[in-house]
């Protein structure tokens, strides 16, 4: 399993619209293979940091998904929203693997 971790610096003015957009995108992960386990907004200390977790059986399913999610409209308008609210100012992506 491979588990990607996305962190976001977000506009803190803007978290309405990004919880939204995060709301988005669990369903749609889980609809493109993926096992999402929720997004993480900021509550005490840095109020422009947010989490993402969701995890695929291996990475080559990752690439699958990334492949199936550039041409699924519902992704595609999830990306427009962000852009259109701006309200991701940056994001890091990782992958890691998991210890049981």
């Amino acid at each position: 399993m491979i588990t990607c971790y996305l962190r976001y610096v977000i506009d803190p003015y803007k978290l309405k619209e990004f919880e939204h957009y995060a709301k988005l995108w669990i369903p749609l992960v889980t609809k493109l293979g993926g096992t999402h386990h929720g997004y993480f907004l900021p509550h005490e200390g840095a109020n422009n940091i947010a989490l993402a977790l969701f995890s695929f059986p291996s990475l080559a399913d990752y690439e699958v998904y990334r492949k199936r999610m550039a041409e699924d409209a519902d992704c595609q308008a999830a990306f427009g929203y962000a852009e259109e609210t701006r309200c991701i100012l940056s994001y890091e992506r990782t992958f890691m693997r998991p210890v049981f």
